[in-house]
């Protein structure tokens, strides 16, 4: 073979080998322009130039024919570059303790269509993946679009390797129900297409944040949330979730930051799960939850409406000075760069934020934990994007193969 004629080959290789990670970098919005893909990727302008002209062609980002440069930039207007709005989709599934629901999201982290909440969780899991699944295809047969892949939050630690929910505690499901194969199965009966992927609501949470949302540009990201039930916890470690050596990481809602608390599902006392989640918060404020809206609405409605009523402002203190305790706890050990709040926890940041760093400052062994930003999270239905993140690795790994 000629010189030329393995030079050709070994650019062509470079380049597909760039494929995933120049797709992640415009789905996560780092390489708006063709220029800062060619920074970020160390290639020639040639090569992110073919790069972003393959990924045109496989139907998943645009480049803009008319070039643009950002303000203040200097030099020769680069190419804007943009998922594609009218390219593949994923179909996202969460389960929760006050209901369900399905979503079709592209890439970007953009929510298509997703489908209303559905408020009753029945006890046989097959039952309601079934209902989630099927609502979902509905949702795809009416848009026309292709489906690359499914994802799956749950409100319990999933196990790894075989994807079973260890203890969902907030539904009704039994412990360790095969979750992931009952999604794939539903997934397939359905008739759509790609791999199927299940995992923890929290876990998900974090990942969607940290690609699309409040923990953009972290590097250990601590994303502690409440969800409509119970408290969960998770890390993503240089842009990958961590999450131990089975899946079962960073269970943060049974840390104890009361010890003569209430008793906890897990058979502790004063977790976070059962001092800081929603319920919690209505019956510290004397409140009786009514059973037409989800806890987490309740609660959050009530804090935003009534915070000047002295119960709720006290409710709220109480919380706040519970959540800061643990959150100080985790802090010490995991050291991260950056903390955001989820669920009812972002309102009660929203709420008071100089008592909850106070709290948190006051309980570091360093006197660091008070510069450790915390931030509430900024994606609306960040389950289910972080599900869809799920279903998106394998084409942002090898488009070429997982659309083949």
């Amino acid at each position: 073979m000629n010189g030329k004629a393995t030079t050709t080959r070994t650019k062509l290789e470079r380049g597909r080998s760039a494929l995933g990670p120049a797709l992640e970098l415009v789905h996560t919005g780092r390489a708006p322009t063709r220029a800062v893909l060619t920074s970020e990727l160390g290639v020639t302008r040639a090569t992110a130039g073919a790069v972003a002209a393959e990924l045109e062609a496989l139907g998943l980002i645009r480049v803009d024919s008319s070039p643009g440069s950002a303000a203040g930039s200097q030099g020769r207007p680069s190419h804007r570059l943009s998922v594609l709005e009218a390219g593949p989709v994923v179909l996202a599934a969460q389960v929760h303790a006050d209901g369900f629901r399905a979503a079709l999201v592209g890439l970007g982290g953009r929510i298509v269509a997703t489908t209303p909440g559905c408020v009753a969780v029945m006890a046989d899991p097959a039952q309601v993946l079934g209902e989630v699944v099927g609502a979902g295809a509905a949702l795809l047969r009416a848009s026309g679009l292709r489906c690359v892949g499914a994802g799956l939050a749950v409100p319990s630690a999933v196990a790894e390797p075989d994807g079973t929910a260890l203890n969902p505690l907030h539904i009704a499901w039994p412990a360790g129900s095969p979750v992931r194969d009952i999604f794939t199965a539903c997934v397939r009966e359905a008739g759509i297409t790609g791999p199927a992927f299940t995992g923890n609501d929290v876990n998900l949470t974090a990942l969607a944040e940290h690609r699309h949302g409040a923990g953009r540009g972290a590097q250990h990201l601590l994303c502690v949330a409440t969800g409509h039930r119970g408290v969960g916890g998770a890390l993503v470690l240089d842009g990958r979730l961590h999450s131990g050596s089975s899946g079962l990481a960073l269970e943060v809602g049974h840390l104890t930051v009361n010890p003569e608390g209430r008793p906890c599902h897990c058979g502790g006392r004063g977790c976070l799960d059962v001092e800081t989640d929603p319920l919690a918060f209505l019956t510290t404020a004397r409140r009786e939850p009514g059973p037409e809206e989800s806890l987490l609405k309740q609660a959050g409605d009530l804090l935003r409406a009534e915070y000047d009523d002295p119960a709720v402002r006290h409710a709220a203190e109480e919380l706040i000075d519970r959540l800061g305790l643990g959150l100080a706890g985790l802090v010490n050990i995991l050291n991260p760069d950056r903390i955001i709040l989820g669920g009812l926890h972002r309102d009660l940041l929203e709420a008071d934020p100089e008592r909850l760093r106070a709290v948190v400052a006051d309980r570091s062994l360093w006197g660091r934990s008070g510069s450790v930003p915390i931030l509430p999270c900024t994606l609306a239905h960040n389950s289910l994007v972080g599900a869809a993140e799920l279903a998106w690795q394998p084409v942002l790994d090898d488009p070429l193969a997982a659309l083949a």
